[in-house]
């Protein structure tokens, strides 16, 4: 079962006579089952909901990205009765970013550890979005998270060092497909040595089209792409690659197994 543990169908761009429902079809046709559509914001919590209550093979979850903390802080509260609606199985996007928006320092620390301490609460992994905050991102999560229930580092980019750290809380890593492009030497290396059991794949969607995609509107139908590239670099069938994901993403969100 290929999974998309990460994109944004409410932010996909189509061509002309395309649809949401014709990208949903697309994946399907493509073998990608289910598909985690994801928030980042107050404005856009209830399109992910609904898009999750269309179609079946869709989950959704709910929270603020780093980057648009200026636009709505979502309350402890808040995030704990969102995270009650039967098809979010997370919370997030959240996190930090320090390489787009340093100047929010704190308002983003002070969002991330709400997200951390509601998802605590409400037994639901956390979907955690970083940039140039490493240290900080992991100081957070080992004061502020649950590591039983944990999360996953998304479109993850950085350093061996900070996977590592994650892996020994309990976090999973997610890589996108950016691991396909010619530049990203390092990120190979490091996903090379995440262990399988810990590893899930995402396009992140409409955003970073894997190669030979790149440069075009993603969508999740190319998950696939991103899942053959890892299958070779890691040195596993496409069939293994595809049903471990499966199985980590079923146990991380558990509420979609």
């Amino acid at each position: 079962m290929l999974i998309d543990s990460h994109c944004h169908l409410d932010r996909l761009k189509y061509k002309e006579g395309e649809t949401l429902d014709s990208a949903v079809s697309f994946a399907l046709e493509r073998g990608v089952e289910k598909m985690l559509c994801v928030g980042i914001s107050t404005e856009n919590r209830e399109a992910v909901t609904a898009i999750a209550e269309k179609y079946e093979q869709v989950y959704a979850s709910v929270g603020v990205h780093p980057l648009d903390v200026e636009t709505g802080l979502a309350s402890i509260d808040d995030l704990i009765a969102w995270s009650k609606h039967e098809r979010v199985v997370a919370l997030g996007e959240t996190g930090l970013d320090y390489y787009y928006s340093a100047d929010q320092k704190s308002l983003q620390q002070e969002s991330f550890v709400m997200h951390l301490q509601a998802a605590a609460q409400c037994g639901l992994p956390v979907i955690v979005h970083t940039r140039d905050a490493r240290q900080d991102t992991l100081d957070l999560i080992k004061q502020h998270g649950d590591l039983e229930k944990a999360g996953v580092l998304h479109c993850f980019t950085e350093n061996w060092d900070m996977a590592s750290k994650a892996l020994d809380m309990n976090y999973y890593i997610s890589i996108s497909g950016i691991v396909t492009f010619r530049n990203a030497d390092e990120l190979r290396d490091v996903c090379k040595k995440i262990p399988l059991e810990r590893l899930l794949i995402e396009t992140d969607s409409p955003y970073l089209a894997p190669v030979p995609y790149r440069g075009k509107p993603n969508q999740p139908a190319y998950v696939r792409e991103v899942a053959e590239f890892i299958a070779e670099l890691k040195g596993v069938s496409y069939q293994e690659l595809v049903q471990t994901t499966a199985d980590n993403f079923h146990r991380l969100f558990y509420k979609s197994a």
